[in-house]
């Protein structure tokens, strides 16, 4: 449908076509505010068109920029006296760099950790010493924590060759919650407790070694001076939900919270109660534990997701809140939103349905986001990252897009996803890859045999895991789709396997059960390179080059394989690691897409939506 044009003199944002308005719309991230100055706040933000963070004093209202690099930034955290905020420093989004600092008010960064060269991060703790633990990772050292003091040298208090991290540090300093996995198993941590000076005070191993398949988690210590409570996560019961372990006394409490689905919870500020989020068939619900009576009370959102929650000092909440037919707010309990940022806003997508499927492995659930008309519809299986996270009822500018276009959209949490119980999530090891792709399947045959999916016009699509996904499927299941987009995929096990970072090549061993020399059969076989010349369906694929997750090389050996048998494809390359923070470029990348798959198919290539007033749908209602 050919897009209308404003007349002289509008808003040029109100010819965009609606699609590109939800990206371009200023949004703000959740605030976290420094524990002993609440008023201080930090946020990130893309006001700019690039994510950023952003310091907010909110005694006085007065909000500044306080990062401006060309490829964003996001990883920021507070002081808890709230006078400094420190940043991650990159280059160009391959996650390897130190941590800055900046004053609350404004001034020069300087480096915050002198002495300890550039790693990937690997968790921040801040003392109100003014000491901080950082961990770190990197490929010739492993995992190591150390403690940084001002003035003085960095002192390291933990290293080992597999995946470890700093959980948290207790109010008066004097212990460092430590998640590691030595047993070997990165799906399935267990947490010691040391001192600053490294000597461990108490270790808690629910994985028994690494023969059993239950992980920890740290969600924080109690934030009360002379507290060592320390709030975990464990999955005794097949799923998350949280318990209280007091390191000194080694006394665990078992919370039992009746609630289905994963919990999560984090301490109020006076450590009088837990602040719960409950995940569950895609939505989520908060709710206030009394740790001292085992009260819980609903604390009332709106249906949808709640993507992050804070409990203030005064007691109420503070909460990122979206649905997939509405954009998120930062929203309080007390009735108002708490930042709203000016221009322009997100207009409205189409609300999201539930599919239920019987699986090989279980029943499916499944996200679908219909447009207007009548179906069979031309339709995108958008395949989540991960492979442990979920889609959820929330909002996404992407599948919006695809709705915009005429497309319907299915999101399948396929076994590997989170939110469904323990089982659910760990059951894809060995055959990585190939059991996710039969949940799909089974997603895909509903909807075709329902009448929402045109089987001649199918697209597979995903990002990061999804994306690996997306080239797998098309290799092992050649007659089922008709066109391909895979955005910073792994392509070529084995070659990622080798570029890759540490951390992610110890989740490999664990998914996979060894390395590539020790099981190279199971790679091949959950390698997208083994079926490259059974690919039928044309591809696109986008990658960073300075990914280090989805590194470009592995990516360069498939397209290699696609171009010397002259198959249909595309590439696009550009400047930054693991997706990109910047608008513009992810706006270009999903117009490639869009742009690609319908040329493809022979369906239209403009959205059928009508630009109309910035933040209000178009005339279907959309």
């Amino acid at each position: 449908m050919t897009q209308q044009t404003e007349p002289t003199g509008s808003d040029p944002a109100d010819a965009l076509p609606n699609w590109e308005k939800r990206f371009r719309a200023p949004r703000t991230g959740l605030p976290d505010w420094a524990e002993d100055a609440p008023d201080r706040a930090l946020f990130v933000s893309n006001a700019t068109g690039t994510f950023e963070l952003y310091a907010w004093d909110r005694a006085t209202g007065g909000q500044r920029q306080v990062t401006d690099r060309p490829n964003g930034t996001t990883d920021g955290v507070l002081t808890p006296d709230g006078e400094w905020i420190w940043w991650f420093s990159d280059t160009d989004g391959d996650e390897f760099g130190v941590w800055m600092r900046q004053p609350f008010g404004g001034g020069d960064d300087e480096p915050a950790t002198p002495g300890l060269a550039a790693a990937y991060p690997a968790g921040l703790a801040l003392g109100r010493d003014g000491g901080a633990v950082v961990g770190r990772s990197t490929d010739e050292e492993g995992s190591t924590l150390h403690v940084v003091r001002p003035g003085a040298e960095p002192v390291e208090i933990y290293r080992h060759a597999e995946s470890a991290g700093v959980g948290d540090l207790s109010h008066d300093g004097g212990l460092v919650a430590v998640e590691h996995t030595e047993h070997g198993d990165a799906m399935h941590s267990a947490l010691r407790v040391v001192r600053p000076d490294g000597t461990t005070v108490a270790e808690l191993d629910d994985s028994a070694g690494g023969t059993r398949e239950l992980g920890l988690t740290v969600l924080g210590f109690a934030p009360v001076a002379g507290d060592s409570r320390l709030l975990v996560g464990h999955q005794r019961r097949g799923r998350w939900e949280p318990m209280i372990w007091d390191p000194l006394t080694g006394e665990t409490t078992d919370l039992a919270i009746d609630l289905p689905g994963d919990v999560g919870a984090e301490w109020y500020p006076d450590g009088s109660a837990l602040l719960v989020v409950h995940s569950h068939q895609a939505r989520s619900e908060m709710w206030r534990y009394e740790t001292a009576t085992g009260d819980l009370v609903r604390v009332p959102t709106p249906d949808g997701s709640v993507s992050g929650a804070t409990a203030r000092p005064d007691g109420t909440v503070e909460y990122l809140w979206s649905s997939a037919a509405l954009p998120p707010q930062v929203r309080s309990t007390t009735g108002e939103v708490v930042l709203d940022p000016p221009g322009m806003k997100a207009p409205p997508s189409v609300p999201v349905e539930d599919a239920w499927v019987e699986g090989p492995g279980g029943t499916v659930h499944a996200l679908v986001q219909r447009p207007a008309g009548e179906g069979p519809f031309p339709t995108v299986f958008d395949v989540h990252g991960g492979p442990t996270w979920h889609d959820s009822d929330a909002f996404a500018s992407q599948p919006a897009a695809w709705v915009d276009h005429g497309f319907a959209v299915v999101r399948v949490n396929y076994r590997g996803s989170t939110g469904y119980g323990r089982a659910w999530t760990d059951a894809l090891k060995h055959r990585v890859g190939l059991i996710e792709l039969e949940d799909v399947a089974a997603v895909r045959e509903w909807a075709v045999s329902s009448g929402l999916a045109d089987p001649e016009r199918l697209v597979l699509a995903g990002g990061s895991w999804g994306g690996y996904l997306t080239l797998l499927g098309l290799g092992t299941q050649p007659d089922a789709w008709a066109v391909g987009l895979a955005a910073v995929p792994v392509a070529d096990y084995v070659t990622a396997y080798q570029d890759e970072m540490e951390a992610l090549k110890s989740l490999d061993r664990t998914l996979l059960g060894g390395t590539p020399e020790e099981v190279p059969e199971r790679y091949a076989a959950s390698s997208p390179l083994t079926y490259v010349d059974r690919v039928r369906a044309p591809v696109y694929i986008s990658a960073g080059v300075n990914d280090p997750r989805c590194p470009i090389r592995q990516v360069e050996n498939y397209v290699e394989r696609l171009a010397g048998r002259d198959h249909p494809h595309e590439v696009y390359r550009y400047d930054a690691g693991h997706g990109s923070l910047v608008v513009e470029e992810r706006i270009k990348q999903l117009r490639l897409e869009i742009e690609f798959a319908t040329r493809h198919l022979g369906t239209p290539t403009g959205p059928t939506d009508q630009p109309g007033p910035a933040g209000q749908p178009g005339p279907t209602g959309r």
